[in-house]
């Protein structure tokens, strides 16, 4: 076996779609030649946006249930999974997950933002990469 746990990070969009129909064909070839699939953990971010003189806004929990159950929704029931929604700043909260659980592989969307914007604000798949113990596999 490759791999024994596999974290996706999901946020709802297309990217993270993507990352996450890699990570179910993973486990899947995993299972079908090993007798013990890889656990899939399935990560949702969330950071309160603050904003100039102390505004800050805070992220509605229920937002984030729908956006796991989302992911629930496309995993098939064969696969053992957890779900997870972790506060804070969404790269550091997948790397201590990672670091935390023993995860042997991160998978995740690039965000494809533009360079000005990237060059100030970095990218959370940026941060991850750099910084990760552990391979990430980006898709695009």
């Amino acid at each position: 076996m490759l791999f024994t746990k596999i974290l996706v990070a999901y946020d709802g969009s297309n990217l993270s779609k993507k990352a996450l129909a890699k990570a179910i064909e993973i486990v899947q070839q995993e299972a079908a030649q090993d007798a013990k699939a890889p656990e899939l953990h399935v990560i949702h971010g969330v950071q309160d946006v603050s904003y100039a003189m102390g505004t800050t806004i805070t992220i509605d929990p229920k937002i984030s249930e729908g956006v796991l159950q989302e992911a629930r929704d496309l995993v098939p029931s064969s696969i053992d999974a957890s779900y997870i929604i972790q506060n804070g700043s969404p790269a550091n909260s997948i790397l201590d997950y990672a670091h935390d659980n023993g995860i042997d592989l991160i998978i995740m969307g690039s965000r494809g933002l533009g360079a000005i914007r990237e060059f100030f604000l970095g990218s959370v798949s940026h941060n991850v990469v750099q910084n990760s113990k552990v391979p990430v596999l980006i898709v695009k």
